[in-house]
């Protein structure tokens, strides 16, 4: 038997953090590195980042391509520009295409929504001018959007869905997945720091699909509210609101201390293919309050681990309840127990067996 490891080549959108699009295959990487050799390949990576990715013993690839955008629109970008990329020893090599932004030949392509589902979700939430823009640009983003669904089909020979909610939105587009991976949290570093939580506030997510007019309305009702993020502009006139403390950017540490003390996680999205909130926040004993729909809805468990509504104004309702009665300490059980069924281990294990199976072929 040949000693020698197989590369896993990893395609992934621009990696400015170890965060958004990087983390499923950095705690997949990171978990299966005794039994393969991992190489990360992107349009373009952060100089740290490459440091912490070569730390632990992966290599990266960066082809250096120049963009004008940061943070979210980087990632448009990117994906309107498209990128074509081929491994130098693709018949010895896995290659699995986390990305939206390259066209490539892949044993799996991991689908985590089109772009365009996205963006119509996101839009009521966007300022004017780039509501605007989009509207304008909208039906060159769905042609662009089909043609690249279509063509990594193709040169995908297995295609896997982040959610089932994600495997509908390419059925609707009429392309099969074969199958349904959820991404992995590592629930070593997401844990409950506190048996006596303070329940002082609670904590939501400052993203580009975040539903801002949602913090806005929970926390007038008398709700504090602490929100964390860095990634887009938090709205001004949220900040004057006395019932809002936007704390930014935050450690890991941080944030585990944020969830574990948190009464409970909001989880207001506009689009929302899986959700990395709601499983955090599971994993540190903290349920979340969300709606009955798209990804949470696969991992929250209503009544058990969290609270589904229908409507906004049901969610008002809800978090204003919990607010003045809170809720059984069961429920703190329950989402740890949770938040297992997703941790890197079990998740992992499912791409030691796809690669694997793959390899035997």
């Amino acid at each position: 038997m040949n000693s020698k490891k197989m590369n896993v080549h990893f395609l992934l959108d621009p990696l400015e953090s170890l965060h958004g699009p990087l983390m499923p295959a950095y705690l997949i990487a990171k978990e299966l590195r005794e039994k393969f050799d991992f190489v990360f390949v992107s349009q373009t990576i952060n100089g740290d980042v490459a440091e912490q990715l070569s730390s632990f013993g992966f290599r990266t690839y960066d082809l250096h391509k120049h963009f004008l955008f940061s943070g979210s629109l980087l990632t448009l970008e990117a994906w309107l520009r498209r990128t074509r990329f081929e491994p130098s020893n693709a018949e010895s090599s896995f290659v699995v295409n986390f990305s939206q932004c390259f066209l490539a030949d892949a044993h799996v392509y991991y689908a985590q929504g089109p772009m365009i589902r996205a963006l119509d979700d996101m839009r009521p939430e966007m300022n004017r001018t780039h509501s605007l823009a989009y509207g304008l640009a909208r039906w060159a983003f769905i042609k662009h959007d089909k043609a690249f669904v279509k063509k990594i089909k193709e040169r995908s020979k297995l295609v896997v869905a982040n959610s089932g909610f994600c495997a509908r939105m390419y059925e609707d587009l009429g392309f099969k997945v074969d199958a349904i991976i959820y991404p992995p949290s590592d629930c070593e570093l997401f844990k409950p720091v506190t048996v006596s939580p303070s329940g002082a506030y609670a904590l939501a997510y400052a993203g580009k699909e975040t539903k801002y007019s949602m913090l806005k309305k929970i926390a007038e009702v008398g709700v504090k509210v602490k929100a964390f993020g860095s990634k887009v502009p938090f709205p001004d006139a949220l900040l004057r609101q006395p019932n809002l403390e936007f704390v930014g950017k935050v450690t890991d540490k941080e944030l585990v201390n944020l969830y574990s003390n948190a009464l409970f996680t909001l989880s207001v999205f506009t689009h929302e293919p899986f959700g990395y909130i709601p499983v955090e926040s599971m994993a540190c004993g903290t349920p979340v309050l969300t709606y009955d729909r798209q990804g949470p809805s696969e991992s929250v468990i209503n009544g058990k681990t969290g609270w589904f509504v229908e409507n906004d104004q049901q969610l008002v309702n809800v978090a204003l309840e919990l607010w003045k009665k809170g809720y059984s300490s069961s429920f703190r059980r329950d989402c740890r127990q949770r938040a297992l069924d997703f941790d890197v281990k079990r998740i992992s294990n499912e791409w030691l067996k796809l690669i694997e199976g793959f390899s035997e072929i």
